[in-house]
Parts: structure tokens; sequence; C-alpha cells
């Protein structure tokens, strides 16, 4: 996959040259491209923003530096991202969505926003990572390729590892435990240590009901409500974190 980020501040985006983007891209799996969006500016102060027509505070990012730089990477026919507060909110499905692709364009907005002509000239897909304001979109820019690359086929070392976690099977994650058995008087839970995978299978499946029940609320009734194959320990103990309620 290739991803061109387009930003004026591309020096925020050393970690995606780190750990496991940095080893996709070294096994070719993925290409980052960050692209300055300063250097296609035709003013002598290298300005991409604006104040608003209509008035309001802050300024805009103008429409002509951005679509230079959309023009000269070839951005036409491929799916522009634009990471905005005003977006769908990213998901897992939505992650998945666009893992699928072989090229993206990312644009992070600065200021108080970017011009609309920018929007609807290049068909960009509004994408949000929280019900929060950032002080510009490459932190969100981050998270955004981080969900998505993962899912890339070899980028994680098993296609399991890039499904069987928190979330993506409708239920927060499990406590996990390591070495030593005891620490300062904090012991692991015996029934990860027996050996039995069955047992520990149905104790990870509470733990993971109860958790999301008073965590994420809204993750546990979706869960509920969706048709799913269960055995008859798993709806037993559905049916018991449900008495709880």
């Amino acid at each position: 996959m290739k991803i061109d980020i387009l930003t004026i501040f591309p020096e925020m985006f050393a970690p995606l040259k780190m750990s496991m983007l940095q080893r996709a891209e070294n096994k070719g799996l993925l290409s980052i491209g960050l692209h300055d969006v300063r250097d296609y500016s035709l003013d002598k102060h290298k300005k991409t923003d604006e104040y608003p027509f209509g008035g309001g505070p802050g300024l805009i990012m103008t429409c002509d530096p951005v679509f230079r730089c959309l023009e000269d990477i070839g951005a036409a026919g491929k799916r522009i991202v634009y990471m905005s507060p005003k977006g769908r909110m990213l998901d897992q499905a939505l992650a998945e969505d666009y893992a699928k692709e072989e090229d993206l364009v990312i644009l992070c907005g600065h200021y108080e926003g970017i011009d609309q002509r920018i929007l609807d000239g290049w068909q960009m897909e509004e994408v949000s990572v929280g019900d929060y304001i950032l002080t510009g979109g490459e932190p969100a820019a981050i998270v955004f390729v981080d969900a998505v690359a993962r899912l890339i086929p070899g980028v994680l070392a098993s296609k399991e590892a890039a499904y069987e976690e928190s979330i993506y099977s409708g239920l927060l994650e499990s406590p996990q435990y390591t070495k030593p058995r005891e620490y300062r008087g904090m012991e692991v839970p015996e029934v990860l240590l027996n050996g039995n995978h069955k047992a520990i299978h149905l104790w990870q499946f509470e733990q993971a009901l109860r958790l999301t029940k008073e965590r994420r609320p809204d993750l546990f009734e979706k869960f509920i409500k969706e048709e799913r194959t269960l055995t008859k320990e798993e709806k037993r103990i559905v049916d018991n974190v449900l008495k709880l309620l």
C-alpha cells in the first residue's frame, strides 16, 4: 500500500518510521510519502492560510497549495481522506475498508479548517478519530495510518494477530498476565496456569464481557443484540452477566 500524507508539519510523523510500520516499509508492504504543503505555496512567505470570508476566528487553509500538491502526486482517482472532527468515526470496519486500497491520500488540516472547495473539488472523505479537538490533523492521521496499515497482509506476524484483539471481536480484551506468577503479593489467576484451554477461554470470555459491560456499555449492548454462534457454556456466561444489569 502507498500512503501519501499532505501536511505542513511533516516532522510530526516520525512515529510512522518506527517499529512495526518501519518494518513493513522495509519489507515493501507499505510506502509512506510525506508532502509539505508549504512547498506548493506561491506566496513568498510560503503561506498556506487566509482569513475566512464572512468573518470568524482563526485562519483557513487555502485551495491553491493543496490543489497543486494533490495534482503533483497524482491523487486523481485515489481515495483521499481529510482528518476532520466532522467526519465519520474511525472504527474497525472502516479501517478494514481502507486497508483494501492500494493507494490512499491523507490531508491533515490545520488552523481552523480548510476551504470547502478542497473537499468538494477532490471528493474527499472526512474521517474523525474521536469527539474532541486536536491542534491539527497530524496526530489523527498517525492513528488512522496505524489502524489501517496493521491490517495489510504480512504487516503483522499472522492474520490472527490483526483480528483477535479488543474491539474486533465485539468485546474489550480480557486481562493478560506473564511471568512471574506472583509479584508483590499479586498472583496470576489459577485458571490461566492449569493448561485447560477450554476453561481458559471461558474465563477470558467472561472477563471480556464484564469489562465491556462496565467500560463500554455501547459495545456490550451491540454484542448482545447481534446474532452470534455461542456454545452452551458461553450462553450461560452471557446470561449470568446480563443478570448483573
